[in-house]
């Protein structure tokens, strides 16, 4: 027999419990097992690498989706963000926001120029240079980095200023990154672009990939200098490239937030708002028109506005609107039409990437002229019109007897039955003159016209 104990509240003696010491036993034993897996399955797991695609102009809300990505990087522990370029540039204000997070990133950022035949231009040379890594596909292109300026014709001072600022930003992240700055000044003094080849010749990137899965490969164990100064080594060779899954409202704004066709929603949207206060109780084109006339502002409120241009889409409504009212034999309309051309073109501030194409001004100004100037002239002549329900507005019309009339019957007119009196007897089918009205019933009396 083993030692027994005394249970001190019922002072019974009781065997100790083997079963319970078996399993504290157990669990010690299992806990750091469990634990050692776990840490092995982490250390011996295929590194992640968050992937982004920058395919379109550069405007802010491309800054917010980079933004996301590398937090997501940084919160699943990637081992790289992986960002693939093929951009023909974009808003300086929004590089600028991007190179800021791309520098702050806790995780290393890798910028790669594919497919073959993309570029990286213009702004987009700015995020590639900006990366801890620098590469491009076979048969890319990147550079022309030169800041345009689409208020007016920069002089020269102003130009200097511009291209010194920007020369300045562009040098600070170069050194950083130990590469040829000198070389890469020119793509903004001189518009300079370079081929993948010229470009690693030039030590402007740092290698050149045939495809993504060679590009991980190649840089598998390779010491990288951050920003900060630090040294790191990354391991990508068999990566899981995890692509970043923008939320819906990052896929709404950025696809409206092409200018051309924010222009094309804004004004479908404002001829759909008119169509329903002209024509109230069709419901749909109203609705329809609010919806896309707010995903057209939505679109352009991401974009740098210049005022002039929306004061001259103003001035094209207002000229619409006064075609219809006087005379001006088309002069007024024309003026429109040239006005809201104009106000497209100039809506938009910013390189000419993000501008409003001339095509699409003219085929989406011309139609909405035509339309706006055709619905004014009938709401116009609506009002200008006699109203039929109106105490005079039948006074003198034409109706027929549907019903002998001795002196009360019911008489057509306009579509309509009505109750009718007469002061002489009318027969059933002939004419009537409409002489007054009280209520809902006509007075009549016999007309030798016919109905």
């Amino acid at each position: 027999m083993g030692p027994r104990r005394i249970d001190a509240a019922s002072g019974v003696s009781r065997q100790p419990c083997a079963v319970e010491g078996s399993r504290t036993a157990a669990w010690r034993l299992t806990l750091p097992v469990t634990l050692f897996f776990a840490a092995a399955t982490q250390l011996f797991a295929a590194p992640k690498i968050i992937a982004v695609n920058v395919d379109d102009v550069i405007h802010p809300v491309t800054a917010e989706i980079i933004a996301h990505a590398i937090d997501q990087a940084a919160h699943d522990n990637a081992a790289a963000v992986l960002i693939r370029l093929n951009t023909p540039g974009g808003l300086l204000d929004a590089s600028r926001e991007i190179t800021s997070s791309m520098i702050a990133s806790r995780v290393p950022v890798i910028a790669y120029v594919t497919p073959s035949g993309g570029r990286a231009a213009s702004a987009g040379f700015f995020l590639l240079e900006t990366a801890d890594v620098a590469a491009m596909a076979p048969g890319t292109n990147t550079g022309a980095a030169s800041p345009v300026l689409l208020e007016g014709q920069m002089d020269d001072t102003m130009r200097k200023k511009v291209e010194n600022d920007t020369a300045a930003w562009l040098r600070s992240i170069e050194v950083k990154r130990d590469r040829n700055s000198a070389e890469a000044e020119k793509a903004i003094r001189e518009a300079k672009s370079w081929t993948d080849k010229e470009a690693l010749n030039d030590h402007l990137i740092d290698l050149i990939a045939p495809d993504e899965t060679a590009l991980l490969d190649q840089l598998d164990g390779r010491q990288i200098t951050r920003f900060d100064g630090q040294q790191e080594i990354l391991h990508t060779a068999g990566a899981q490239v995890v692509n970043y899954q923008e939320s819906a409202r990052e896929r709404i704004i950025s696809a409206v937030a092409d200018p051309n066709l924010a222009f094309i929603l804004l004004v479908l949207g404002a001829l759909g708002v008119y169509v329903e206060f002209t024509s109230p109780g069709l419901i749909l084109p109203g609705i329809a028109g609010a919806i896309m006339v707010l995903l057209g502002l939505s679109g352009l409120a991401v974009l740098p506005i210049n005022w002039i241009g929306v004061a001259l889409l103003i001035l094209a409504l207002v000229l619409f609107a006064c075609e219809a009212k006087f005379a001006s034999h088309g002069i007024l309309g024309i003026g429109g039409t040239i006005s809201m051309i104009l106000g497209a073109l100039l809506l938009v501030n910013g390189p000419p990437t993000v501008q409003i194409h001339l095509s699409t001004a003219l085929a989406v100004t011309i139609p909405f002229a035509l339309i706006t100037m055709f619905l004014v002239t009938l709401v116009v002549r609506a009002r200008h019109g006699k109203v039929l329900l109106a105490d005079g507005g039948m006074l003198d019309e034409i109706g027929e007897a549907r019903t002998p009339l001795a002196p009360a019957g019911k008489v057509f007119v306009h579509g309509e039955y009505w109750d009718a009196v007469s002061d002489k007897p009318v027969e059933a089918g002939s004419a009537v003159r409409i002489i007054s009205r009280d209520g809902m019933t006509l007075r009549v009396e016999p007309s030798g016209k016919k109905s």
